[in-house]
């Protein structure tokens, strides 16, 4: 999967194994190939009840396998990955979500003069590229988007804000994300959603979860 680092398998109790590969790329490319083989539901992988991605790893949680057979798992799960190139360019479609956004957000014109584009160049560059949910984290219901325009790679705020409102759009790196709560965080606020991205009553509790495509709209283009 990548010629810089061999694939770690590691027990993580006596249920589940924690695959840590080279980048997110790797990640990608394995879990829609683990998800694939779950489905199927064909020999080891047919045990595998969730599978969870982060930025480096994949952590596979089973149905009760015997301990002494999470070995085969993992050896089944190095075989898979040596298959792969890492590309996560030909994931397969998931579902998509749209999602409506206020660009009025206060690092707006930072983000334009940071990537050399107008305002209106950045709004339409968030909105003109569907995003894909890598995985899920810092909050219940925030979810790491990638696969965006790569002008839009931005930096951090140099000084994070103490409280960021519910339902900002924001961009960091090669992410973009919302905020599913009001929360401290450093992230370049393009605007909000009044979306509600994280309800404990919803079944899942999720908007946005992993496979899940985004697609983001500018409300002023469609009000």
């Amino acid at each position: 999967m990548s010629a810089g680092r061999p694939v770690e398998v590691l027990p993580m109790g006596e249920r589940a194994v924690l695959v840590e590969v080279a980048d997110l790329s790797a990640v990608l490319a394995l879990e829609a190939a683990v998800r694939s083989l779950t489905t199927a539901g064909d020999g080891v992988w047919a045990r595998v009840e969730d599978v969870v991605p982060a930025a480096r790893t994949l952590l596979l949680t089973t149905d009760g396998v015997d301990p002494a057979d999470l070995p085969v798992l993992g050896r089944a799960v190095r075989g898979l990955a040596a298959t792969l190139d890492g590309s996560s360019g030909s994931l397969p479609p998931g579902e998509v979500v749209t999602v409506p956004v206020h660009y009025d957000g206060p690092d707006l014109d930072e983000v334009a003069r940071l990537t050399g584009l107008s305002v209106g160049e950045v709004v339409a560059a968030h909105t003109g590229t569907d995003w894909r949910v890598a995985f899920g984290g810092f909050a219940p219901g925030f979810a790491y988007l990638v696969g965006g325009d790569p002008r839009l790679r931005v930096p951090r705020r140099d000084a994070p804000r103490p409280s960021v409102p519910a339902g900002s759009v924001g961009l960091a790196g090669e992410f973009s994300g919302v905020y599913p709560r009001a929360s401290p965080g450093g992230w370049q606020l393009l605007g909000r959603t009044d979306l509600a991205l994280w309800d404990a009553r919803r079944d899942p509790p999720a908007l946005l979860r992993p496979g899940v495509v985004v697609h983001f709209v500018d409300e002023a283009a469609t009000g």
